[in-house]
């Protein structure tokens, strides 16, 4: 008979948010929901998806947010054809927090009896270390273990930051965007639960109902806070689950030392894009293209070149740059560090230096689309949306550039609406 263990199956949650969110990553999600946005020529969601195929006995994969169903249905059917997985999209009916949604959909989640379920977030890059996770929360014989990784002191009160035991990895405490320092471990947000978070739940949401009902009969309001206005079905995962279980032996930390980024603004999706296509070179080197200027374009460092784009063999492209559909590179064009969306249209000798040009915009001969480089900054990246015309011999720095724009004069530090 088989052993039980090797049965047991997984499933993995990807949280993908909605069209609310993302207001940050103007004008880039004005047409495509942000999870879709190419990063090293693939959608974002497509990189934690990809790293679910490497989990043990995965049965399903669900993505849960609040974008129409119809703009996922044709991305959800080709990659479960691809990864021969079942990637099921859900729509939440409105906000339940990151716990709440997870509760909202628990019968689904628990339909193929999963012993372990991975939760994740979309807008996070990072190489999703999840066989060793599951393998590490085994060990810990606990409810949940999350992935956690150090940064720069200073940085660290932007993110939930943590204190995890130095011995067993247990979380000791947790606090979400602290006003002081508390530690320079933050939340990932990547995680690994038994199906006993659903109790755990059902618990926040259970308590605040009794609350509320305390509150109702007696003649006297027992608090004024504003916390009495929260739903009974909207429960956060780190103010409601991860605080008050933390020190109670119940919740665990995995560290990652690699690297790992926070998918905030367009300027770090062109950080992190490098990063996965550097990570495509260890893991699908098949991905990335190669040329050494005679037949093909000169390629340097890693580079994404889709199937369909026609590149001039006189163009210079790389390092960390991504070519999607049907674009087209003329002669002599340089190409660095730069996301070139579909049926983008660069004539001769045009350069692209730190910048996302978009969809079917167009630069003329000679033209320049460049930006310094500095990712967190606001202007840091050139973005240009989508149809956007750079006429010949045009200088665009450290700009934004909203849709539909012809450019026919030099730009530099401007967002032109």
């Amino acid at each position: 008979m088989e052993n039980s263990g090797e049965m047991e199956k997984v499933v993995a949650v990807i949280m993908v948010g909605g069209p609310t969110k993302g207001t940050r990553f103007r004008p880039l999600s004005f047409n495509t929901p942000k999870p879709l946005f190419p990063l090293a020529g693939q959608p974002m969601v497509h990189h934690p998806i990809s790293a679910c195929k490497r989990i043990p006995n995965l049965a399903q994969i669900f993505l849960i947010g609040f974008y129409d169903e119809k703009e996922f249905a044709l991305y959800v059917s080709s990659i479960s054809n691809e990864l021969r997985v079942p990637v099921r999209y859900l729509k939440e009916d409105k906000p339940h927090g990151s716990a709440g949604g997870l509760y909202h959909f628990r019968n689904l989640i628990m339909e193929d009896g999963p012993s372990h379920i991975f939760l994740l977030n979309c807008d996070v890059c990072c190489n999703f270390p999840l066989p060793d996770m599951l393998e590490a929360h085994k060990r810990y014989g606990g409810m949940g273990t999350m992935l956690v990784v150090k940064v720069s002191a200073e940085s660290a009160n932007q993110f939930g930051t943590l204190v995890s035991d130095p011995v067993t990895n247990e979380l000791l405490h947790y606090t979400e965007k602290p006003e002081t320092f508390v530690s320079d471990l933050i939340n990932c947000g990547v995680y690994i639960f038994t199906p006993d978070i659903f109790s755990a739940i059902e618990d926040v949401s259970n308590d605040r109902e009794d609350r509320a009902n305390l509150r109702r009969l007696s003649s006297i309001d027992i608090s004024t806070s504003t916390r009495t206005n929260i739903p009974t079905d909207f429960v956060r995962l780190d103010q409601d689950i991860l605080s008050p279980l933390s020190g109670k032996k119940q919740l665990y930390t995995y560290e990652t030392m690699d690297y790992w980024e926070q998918i905030k603004t367009p300027g770090i999706s062109l950080k992190c894009s490098g990063l996965y296509l550097a990570q495509f070179r260890l893991t699908s080197p098949h991905l990335l293209a190669s040329g050494d200027g005679t037949r093909s374009a000169t390629v340097v460092g890693d580079v994404f070149v889709h199937p369909s784009a026609k590149v001039h063999p006189t163009a210079k492209i790389g390092p960390n740059v991504s070519i999607s559909a049907n674009v087209r590179v003329g002669p002599g064009v340089r190409l660095i560090s730069c996301i070139i969306l579909d049926d983008v249209e660069l004539e001769d000798n045009a350069i692209v230096i730190n910048s996302i040009v978009g969809w079917k915009s167009s630069l003329g001969r000679w033209s320049r689309v460049q930006a310094d480089g500095d990712y967190n900054s606001k202007l840091g990246i050139t973005i240009l949306g989508e149809s956007v015309v750079v006429e010949q011999e045009v200088v665009v720095v450290n700009s934004i550039v909203l849709p539909n724009k012809i450019l026919n004069v030099s730009v530099q530090d401007e967002i032109i609406l």
